[in-house]
């Protein structure tokens, strides 16, 4: 079970992250029509009857997936997550993340890593931060280089994705110390 509020909600000027609910479907499956967004995921959102399987681990308290909003205007930009989170190990996973198409290179995914991190490291007072992702999705990994991840390194077939590929997952990580040189 997650250890995190089920009402968490984080914000920056633009930003508001608050915890999905099943309401959001409709609007968030309306950014997800784009089948090519899923090439990396392990669902493809693009179909309705997949929003339940995704959601699932959410609702079921073993991750927090948080839809990441405009915070003046309320428009659904995408969504990402809190998982596999560790409490003796002081760690989280962030990931399952994604963004409607439209959103791609606004700089919204960086604005809501570092809120995440935040929490995690200032609020949890965790002592790592974990990220996961296809070695193959260069974008994801060149964002999570220019955030200053740092590259733990590759996990071979680690992975069953939607298409049935099997991926082969780079981990990236933020130490506390890695955080204090970007915050």
């Amino acid at each position: 079970m997650m250890d995190f509020p089920l009402d968490l909600t984080l914000e920056d000027g633009g930003l508001f992250l608050r915890p999905l609910q099943k309401e959001d479907f409709p609007k968030l499956h309306k950014l997800c029509s784009d089948s090519d967004l899923w090439d990396y995921f392990t669902h493809d959102l693009s179909k309705i009857e997949s929003f339940k399987p995704w959601a699932e681990d959410h609702f079921l308290g073993k991750r927090l997936q948080l839809i990441v909003t405009d915070k003046n205007t309320g428009e659904f930009f995408g969504s990402s997550g809190f998982g596999n989170y560790s409490k003796r190990d002081e760690r989280v996973e962030i990931g399952w993340t994604w963004f409607g198409k439209q959103f791609h290179g606004k700089g919204i995914n960086p604005r809501v890593k570092k809120l995440m991190l935040r929490y995690a490291f200032e609020t949890l007072a965790l002592k790592r931060v974990e990220f996961k992702t296809d070695v193959l999705n260069i974008p994801a990994r060149k964002a999570l280089r220019k955030l200053g991840a740092v590259e733990d390194g590759v996990l071979r077939s680690h992975t069953l994705l939607h298409h049935g590929r099997r991926r082969d997952t780079i981990f990236y990580s933020f130490l506390p110390q890695d955080w204090s040189k970007i915050n």
